[in-house]
């Protein structure tokens, strides 16, 4: 899985052949194949780590009791946490056209349950989401464009700017708040 985000966000997903993949894992071809049949389901693997923590997350802060600006910052802290902190910028692969591959289906389903859970937080506003969730998700493009990014201030001014956004001005009660319930779920 490493070898493949490494090449998948270095040399891109078009230009890595499953043979490259194996050559920098170390294994065989055949062996990559018994564990992944296509170079697609290496893809929706990494899909899934993008989409998956943060779901869960939102699952959890949608169950708590909480000011819902509290918990969208929560949420948003820990998306942005997510896409920024891993060693390879794995969010930069939402941008690839093969996104639209009937393959990739899961992937699109859960990260449409993310934006919704975005959207409950919210209070329904389709165009505030699709805002708020595209400035969570432009982490990528941030990452891309300054790899050394300060991933834990990118979260909070990030996480901030959501909550500006909506019309609510953070401070650090909310922050702590926050913080507690993603410590907690």
């Amino acid at each position: 899985m490493d070898a493949a985000a490494e090449l998948f966000t270095g040399a891109g997903y078009a230009a890595t052949t499953t043979r490259a993949i194996a050559e920098r894992a170390g294994l065989r071809q055949a062996s990559l194949y018994y564990h992944f049949p296509a170079k697609e389901d290496l893809l929706a693997a990494l899909l899934a780590e993008t989409v998956r923590p943060s779901l869960d997350v939102a699952r959890a802060l949608l169950k708590v009791d909480a000011p819902a600006s509290t918990r969208l910052w929560a949420l948003s802290y820990s998306d942005i946490h997510l896409l920024g902190g891993g060693p390879h910028n794995l969010g930069a692969l939402y941008l690839l056209p093969e996104i639209s591959s009937p393959g990739l289906a899961d992937f699109r389903a859960e990260r449409f349950e993310l934006k919704d859970a975005y959207r409950a937080l919210i209070g329904g506003a389709a165009a505030l989401t699709d805002l708020v969730f595209g400035l969570v998700e432009s982490t990528a493009l941030v990452r891309r464009d300054t790899p050394d990014v300060d991933i834990e201030a990118h979260a909070r001014h990030g996480a901030d700017a959501v909550l500006r956004i909506t019309g609510t001005e953070p401070g650090a009660m909310l922050h702590a708040a926050a913080l507690r319930l993603l410590k907690d779920s």
